[in-house]
């Protein structure tokens, strides 16, 4: 029987030279590695009370709506600067080499209520981060945060300390 380490291609030397990048499609374009991945990480929520799952856009949404609609839960998207057409709260944050901002309808999350956050990938944390940040902002709590994949190399978790963190699959470089 096939591991979900089987269903993620690696690809050498890319963005560039030195680099090994985890390619989620591979999953997304084997039914069974797709039905695993979020079997997986839905596992990982069985004994969590929550009300609500966060993703990040793009690849959060993949992963995210899949656990939101079999758990029968409300899916918050947390989408790129100005792609949100209602009232907003946004979140600048760094990158590896510049930042970014990301935002989220200010009333999809209400005070009181117990979030998770599902992504494909953990590398520096930076994202995720800025994600707890605006969903505390809102009065909410965040009770644990799901990756498929993790580059441990990076250090993300060093950003989350303090949160219930859990991966599908860790690999120890970046």
């Amino acid at each position: 029987m096939k591991q979900m380490e089987d269903y993620i291609r690696s690809i050498p030397d890319f963005p560039e030279e030195g680099i090994i990048f985890r390619d989620v499609t591979s999953i997304l374009e084997d039914a069974d590695g797709l039905q695993m991945s979020v079997d997986l990480i839905q596992e990982k929520l069985k004994d969590v009370e929550f009300d609500a799952v966060v993703g990040p856009e793009s690849r959060g949404f993949i992963f995210g709506m899949p656990i939101a609609y079999n758990m029968h839960k409300v899916f918050v998207p947390v989408r790129k600067k100005g792609k949100l057409p209602c009232e907003t709260i946004s979140m600048k944050y760094d990158l590896e080499y510049g930042s970014a901002e990301i935002e989220m309808h200010k009333s999809s999350i209400k005070p009181g209520q117990k979030v998770v956050i599902i992504d494909d990938l953990m590398a520096t944390g930076g994202t995720i981060e800025a994600i707890v940040k605006l969903i505390e902002m809102l009065g909410a709590k965040v009770v644990k945060i799901v990756f498929l994949m993790e580059l441990a190399g990076l250090e993300g978790r060093k950003k989350l300390e303090g949160y219930d963190v859990e991966t599908i699959v860790s690999y120890p470089g970046k």
